[in-house]
């Protein structure tokens, strides 16, 4: 089985089509499955080859349990490093502080997604030094709407139920044809907020207009960045159901747990970008 997340790409576990494992009783390799030359029915002295006994599995199978145990746990991490990130920087570190978490949670990204390598050490570092960018961040959007940040997050509670339910329900349907859509989208909106980045920091006044709270742009751009957010939780989803139907090994679900935490965040930052737009027409 081979995931259909962007971030678990590469990662394949295989199953055999009849449910069993090899070595399992009945089938080739199994313990009294394997005969030499003039065993019983082959001729010969009736001298039979008994195969040693199977292995034990190096690890179990991975649960929806484990799934929801490590992403509550990496989860727990962003939230709580966010806060004492909230609590604890002062305004004038906010910008240099924000800067480095930044840049060492794009290494331990990068690391985890194409070192392809997940486990908890890794996958609660990079949800501590996100958790840092994303309080800092929290922190000035609050400081300038009161209030918008409890929002935010309960529109992120909301999406990712809703987002649960669409899946549960077949409303909408993990295909081939759906993933690369989703995966080609989010390139876009990425390409689009670099070249925004770039004609902002270059003196373009206000960039190319997604991010500019007086464009209408800016909000059809949030908008869609929500909805992409939410079509990659539906690849989350999907991974986590592969991936336990395929029989994939225990660790595994550090990476669903590193996927989830992805698309969240970039959800409730949407959400918060969105609603600050409304705070600031309004002043």
């Amino acid at each position: 089985m081979e995931s259909r997340n962007p971030a678990f790409r590469g990662r394949s576990f295989q199953k055999r089509a009849d449910g069993a494992a090899y070595g399992a009783p009945g089938h080739y390799g199994a313990p009294g499955m394997e005969q030499g030359y003039g065993a019983p029915g082959q001729g010969g002295s009736g001298y039979s080859v008994q195969a040693p006994p199977a292995a034990p599995p190096v690890t179990r199978p991975m649960t929806i349990d484990d799934v929801v145990v490590r992403g509550f746990m990496t989860l727990a991490t962003l939230v709580v490093t966010g806060a004492l990130a909230w609590m604890l920087v002062p305004v004038e570190l906010a910008t240099p502080v924000l800067v480095v978490s930044l840049i060492a949670m794009i290494g331990v990204w990068a690391f985890i997604t194409f070192g392809r390598k997940a486990n908890a050490p890794v996958v609660l570092a990079f949800a501590a030094l996100y958790g840092v960018a994303v309080g800092i961040i929290s922190h000035a959007y609050n400081d300038l709407y009161h209030g918008v940040v409890f929002q935010a997050v309960i529109g992120t509670a909301l999406a990712f139920g809703a987002t649960l339910a669409a899946y549960a329900l077949r409303i909408v349907r993990v295909t081939p044809k759906f993933v690369k859509f989703v995966i080609a989208a989010g390139a876009a909106l990425i390409g689009l907020m670099i070249v925004n980045l770039l004609v902002y920091a270059f003196g373009g006044d206000g960039g190319i207009g997604i991010r500019d709270p007086e464009n209408p742009l800016a909000y059809v751009f949030s908008v869609a960045a929500i909805l992409v957010g939410c079509f990659f939780l539906l690849l989350d989803f999907d991974s986590v159901e592969e991936g336990v139907r395929a029989g994939a090994p225990e660790k595994f679900a550090w990476y669903c747990a590193f996927g989830l935490v992805l698309s969240l965040v970039w959800i409730y930052l949407e959400i918060l970008r969105l609603l600050s737009y409304f705070y600031a027409s309004r002043d």
